[in-house]
């Protein structure tokens, strides 16, 4: 490894380095929230009451077997794949000409959802049945207590899942340069073509990645205290001591 060689490779492809590093970050951070999004109303699905009996049930029944097949889906298959037949799949079935970005969202998005959806799951199970009683008890419906007594706590218990997803989707969408997202991957793809210097090109794209995801990851540790208060931090702090 040449360290002039490196400083050579920035200089003259900086611009490109920080192209593919913006589009990472775009397409990452966007797919999380709309992931968590799709996460947190299959999970609600999943918690609905309904009796045994009648249209209601049978429906409920039905879309939460949809909802399983695209989480099983999502969760068995790989994400190059997904992103193969999301962006020619549905030009060649449906005539659907989706822009790489798009797609490249769509792709990260739903699979995101299918791996929030078993994390909500999770969270929504660890809330105490008494806190669904008490709720009850004072009048709430389902959505209300879903709302103002589940969620609040379980987005909290999820945050950091949900972090470490953002962190994966960061590496993962390296799979998108099959359908030409230019992100960083694509992006140092190209530069280590035109200088034929494979080591040095992907070493600066390495450095770019983990600059990524260590600062992502040092601002959710940051929300997750400010989430906790002044009095978890102490106790941190203390046992740190």
């Amino acid at each position: 490894m040449s360290l002039e060689w490196i400083l050579s490779i920035i200089e003259n492809n900086w611009q490109m380095f920080l192209r593919g590093a913006y589009y990472t970050l775009l397409i990452s951070s966007i797919s999380t929230i709309i992931g968590a999004f799709i996460g947190f109303f299959i999970g609600i699905m999943h918690t609905i009451p309904v009796r045994k009996k009648g249209v209601k049930f049978y429906s409920l029944k039905l879309i939460n077997f949809i909802l399983t097949c695209y989480v099983e889906f999502f969760r068995g298959t790989p994400m190059i794949v997904q992103a193969m037949v999301v962006y020619y799949g549905l030009d060649i079935a449906f005539g659907i000409d989706m822009h790489f970005i798009t797609a490249g969202i769509l792709v990260v998005s739903l699979n995101t959802g299918a791996y929030m959806a078993e994390i909500v799951r999770g969270g929504i199970a660890s809330i105490d049945n008494g806190q669904y009683e008490a709720a009850s008890a004072i009048g709430m419906n389902h959505f209300q207590i879903m709302l103002h007594v589940v969620l609040p706590q379980v987005a909290r218990n999820v945050l950091p899942a949900t972090g470490n997803q953002l962190i994966m989707n960061i590496k993962d969408t390296a799979v998108l340069n099959v359908i030409g997202v230019t992100e960083l991957f694509f992006q140092t793809k190209s530069i280590s073509g035109n200088n034929f210097r494979y080591f040095e090109s992907f070493f600066v794209a390495c450095v770019l990645y983990f600059i990524m995801t260590f600062t992502a990851s040092r601002i959710l540790l940051y929300v997750e205290k400010r989430l906790d208060g002044p009095d978890a931090y102490q106790k941190e702090q203390k046992e740190a001591v």
